[in-house]
């Protein structure tokens, strides 16, 4: 599927410490701008504890979790969108994933400069905001010369657009986001994906604390909150240095750390599910034959047969039918061959919308 998150923020924000803790890639760190140029790309685990009871169910030589990947960005600067710092190349970076996770910085910290000065995470994200609705702007007027043109020619088939075009525009020049606008209308969607508008990708917030600030955060992490409970977007807290630290520690070590700190869980599994569900994914789960026990991530919509070609692009071409069962019936009716026996697995067709947790075997035309 390859679909990606990728990680934004202005320089020294923490975003390559936070990806290293995500994906253990090793992306180089340092306290100074732009130590990211060439965007930094590795796969984080999806945390499931329904793969964890199906695995112990079934006993398997794999288990193989669903994925997300996330991409490391160059920091973004005052005039980016004018290819201030690395302005062309980030915005070009952000175009190309599917989501963004915006980093706030909500530490203190001598040892790292910030670009402006001062700590203010609300301030930073107004200026990201900016340069990527000016960086829409630019893109949204180019466009909307070519579609004038065109309706010298062709009037009825160009009105539409220019008139959309025209409509985004001004809501741009007010400062406004893109996204609001694409939610409108399928057109408006539409025309949003044509155009990879930056300000109308999905997003998710990161509260990048000090260690001493957890759990809640501290009142920088409550402004970032409040951004992001406006907008109906997810916020994640956590520290991304101690998140780093900790991912080299044994399991039981790290959790009686967390433990003490106030954490529930790691603040990187709540960060992979608040991707997971800014993407609109959900997951489904297939055994092949007590080998593996294996997740899969899909659209939320996605047909049997769009869920098989996940497995292999063979079965979704020779799709015949799936064979399906909730992973929680099948962990109580004890194994696949006692939920047959008891009537549970059902057969489903090509039109069957696969839901979160469904457990498939799909049969198709080899």
């Amino acid at each position: 599927m390859g679909l990606q998150i990728g990680i934004v923020g202005l320089p020294n924000v923490g975003k390559s410490t936070l990806f290293n803790a995500l994906t253990r890639a090793g992306a180089a760190t340092a306290p100074y701008p732009f130590t990211t140029i060439d965007p930094n790309r590795g796969v984080a685990a999806v945390p499931d504890r329904r793969l964890e009871a199906l695995a112990q169910l079934v006993g398997p030589e794999r288990v193989t979790p669903a994925t997300v990947e996330f991409v490391d960005i160059a920091g973004l600067v005052r005039g980016s969108h004018r290819g201030e710092g690395l302005g062309n190349r980030f915005l070009a970076h952000i175009r190309e994933v599917d989501a963004v996770a915006v980093v706030a910085r909500c530490f203190a910290d001598p040892d790292v400069a910030h670009v402006d000065g001062s700590v203010d995470p609300v301030r930073d994200l107004e200026v990201l905001d900016l340069e990527l609705v000016l960086a829409d702007l630019q893109t949204v007027q180019r466009r909307l010369e070519k579609a004038r043109a065109a309706a010298k020619a062709r009037p009825k088939e160009a009105r539409e657009e220019v008139a959309l075009l025209e409509d985004l525009e001004a809501r741009l020049q007010r400062g406004e986001r893109a996204d609001g606008w694409a939610r409108e209308g399928e057109a408006q969607a539409r025309l949003a994906r044509d155009l990879f508008l930056l300000t109308a990708k999905p997003r998710l917030y990161v509260a990048n604390v000090g260690e001493e600030d957890l759990p809640d955060g501290g009142p920088l992490a409550a402004k970032v909150a409040e951004v992001a409970e406006r907008e109906g977007a997810p916020c994640v807290v956590l520290c991304a240095q101690l998140e780093a630290d900790l991912a080299d520690w044994p399991p039981d070590e790290a959790a009686e750390y967390r433990a003490a700190l106030g954490l529930t869980r790691s603040g990187l599994e709540e960060l992979v599910w608040a991707g997971y569900r800014t993407l609109d994914l959900i997951t489904f789960f297939t055994i092949a034959g007590g080998r593996e026990v294996r997740a899969w991530s899909v659209r939320r919509g996605a047909t049997a047969p769009e869920a098989a070609g996940r497995v292999h692009t063979d079965m979704e071409k020779g799709f015949i039918r799936a064979e399906v069962i909730g992973w929680q019936e099948l962990v109580e009716a004890g194994g696949w061959s006692a939920a047959r026996e008891q009537g549970l697995v059902r057969t489903e067709g090509r039109d069957y919308v696969v839901q979160d947790g469904d457990v498939c075997l799909f049969r198709f035309r080899r």
